[in-house]
């Protein structure tokens, strides 16, 4: 094979993978909620890891490139959103503060939540040593916490588990990316002998 059709296919490659890119581009722009892989593979008409693929290069370039948007993972399914360091000017644009900072009891709430989940109000409220009602309420309300089940106990109680929106806020593709409780202790050690 000569090096012009070396040179040839490669610009189709090329070419290809632009087009590729402006398609997922739109389809996450328009949809407006998280796509599954398989949704977009199935537009495309590819496979699933050929789109992964396309998918993992397009977040590694929005990532290099000085733009306001960035492409995110969560549980495998893919949006588009704005880079969180321009929150504040998108927060003047809108009027509002959408991202209100949590309350300690929340922190505290959440915290409990996303390590021992799936865990009930009782189960939250014996951990922290005071009601929890008002924190589950506001963590259900932000979307951070959702009811997923009852405990098959009397009384029949809510189990309460992390949502996506959850992984969202704090930049994780799952749950099982979390750091464990060991490594926060472990840092929290180092920390204290650093000062």
């Amino acid at each position: 094979m000569k090096n012009e059709d070396i040179n040839q296919i490669e610009i189709e490659e090329a070419s290809s993978t632009s087009i590729y890119f402006s398609i997922i581009e739109s389809l996450l722009f328009v949809s407006g909620e998280p796509l599954e892989v398989k949704q977009i593979a199935s537009v495309l008409e590819c496979s699933v890891g050929f789109t992964k693929d396309l998918l993992s290069e397009m977040i590694k370039l929005y990532d290099m490139k000085n733009r306001g948007i960035k492409i995110i993972n969560v549980n495998n399914s893919y949006s588009l959103v704005t880079k969180p360091g321009n929150s504040d000017y998108i927060e003047k644009l809108f009027g509002n503060n959408s991202r209100q900072s949590l309350s300690q009891a929340a922190l505290e709430t959440l915290a409990i939540v996303a390590y021992k989940q799936p865990i009930t109000r009782v189960d939250i409220d014996e951990i922290r040593g005071v009601k929890s009602d008002r924190a589950i309420s506001n963590l259900v309300e932000k979307g951070l916490i959702k009811e997923c089940g009852r405990l098959e106990v009397p009384g029949r109680p809510i189990l309460y588990g992390t949502t996506d929106e959850f992984l969202k806020h704090f930049g994780l593709q799952n749950i099982e990316q979390m750091p464990s409780l060991d490594e926060i202790i472990g840092k929290m050690d180092s920390k204290e002998i650093n000062d």
